[in-house]
């Protein structure tokens, strides 16, 4: 399908759970037309020129960060990175005076990353900016899941009726809930593995109308038998805080939720396998599977630059899907 005629009706990105399908393939069909953009020998095209997009990143990130602001570059758009150690958020001020005296500087669209669930929905109501999440708590990370989708679709051609096996740490993965909504709303049913002390009780429930496609598993084998794509996820200790322990080692974990030759042998023979970083080599992926030839861990990376162009396009231009991209 082309994007073109198409026009994208919200102000904001704050998560998946408020978008339709058609949102979300119209997403991904531009996120494919400017994914061609990166083969140019000249990437950049000046569609967002004079417009100016913040990076406000309060929480650790490499891989998001990097590709929002090669996005917005791509795009000729002004990009200006604030990080947490850099900024007045270290000495005390408020997300909500920061982000105000940000948007006093008439941005066009804020990109943030918050430790905390919601933060990128507070500043929206806040604001006359457009926000984009770039992950907040264990809430969501929306361009995550879209990117995700993105790199499926490419491999598989079609989402609708795959299996897909999404490991790990569940209970505090904001991932795992941004492709719950979008996997289960492209018609792919969903399979959520984890220890029992790292998956929510009623998760399925996230997915609404579509929460048949969703089942849980306590086994690793269970989850993987005949799936189409494995998901593994990182354990996020960071957000764990000082209670009990949800595993008792990492060896421990490796040994049974840990994806290596034998147990992606439950998997189908053309099964892909992604993560979405940072890996924990030898914990979540054995190395042989993080760099053999199903791992489509780096096409994530690459296909994410271009989904955070359209992104940052349809919120930089209030919705509008371009006909067709001019050179710089």
């Amino acid at each position: 399908m082309s994007a073109t005629g198409r026009a994208f009706a919200s102000r904001h990105l704050l998560g998946i759970e408020g978008l339709g399908a058609d949102e979300l393939v119209l997403l991904l069909d531009l996120g494919e037309r400017f994914l061609e953009l990166g083969e140019r020998p000249i990437k950049k095209v000046p569609t967002l020129r004079g417009r100016t997009v913040i990076n406000l990143f309060l929480e650790a990130s490499t891989r998001t960060r990097t590709s929002f602001e090669i996005a917005a570059k791509r795009l000729s758009a002004d990009a200006v990175n604030v990080s947490g150690s850099g900024s007045s958020t270290s000495k005390g001020e408020s997300l909500l005076d920061t982000a105000r005296n940000l948007v006093a500087m008439r941005p066009d669209v804020v990109v943030l990353r918050h430790q905390a669930s919601g933060a990128a929905e507070f500043v929206a109501r806040h604001v006359d900016a457009a926000v984009v999440n770039a992950g907040d708590g264990t809430h969501e990370h929306p361009t995550q899941a879209l990117l995700d989708a993105s790199t499926i679709r490419h491999h598989k051609g079609s989402i609708a009726g795959l299996e897909i096996a999404i490991v790990g740490d569940i209970e505090h993965s904001r991932v795992a809930r941004s492709n719950l909504y979008a996997l289960t709303r492209l018609g792919a049913n969903v399979r959520l593995c984890a220890p029992f002390t790292m998956m929510p009780q009623g998760i399925e429930s996230l997915a609404g109308d579509h929460r048949r496609q969703v089942s849980t598993h306590a086994r690793l084998e269970s989850a993987l038998e005949g799936a189409d794509v494995v998901m593994m996820l990182r354990i996020q200790r960071e957000r764990m805080g000082d209670g009990p322990a949800r595993f008792p080692t990492n060896r421990e974990y490796s040994r049974h939720f840990g994806l290596s030759p034998r147990t992606v042998a439950f998997a189908k023979p053309d099964a892909i396998l992604m993560h979405p970083g940072p890996i924990n080599r030898g914990v979540e992926m054995d190395p042989t599977i993080a760099d053999g030839p199903r791992s489509v861990v780096l096409e994530q990376v690459t296909r994410g630059v271009a989904i955070r162009m359209a992104v940052l396009y349809v919120l930089g231009t209030g919705g509008a899907v371009p006909s067709e991209f001019g050179s710089a």
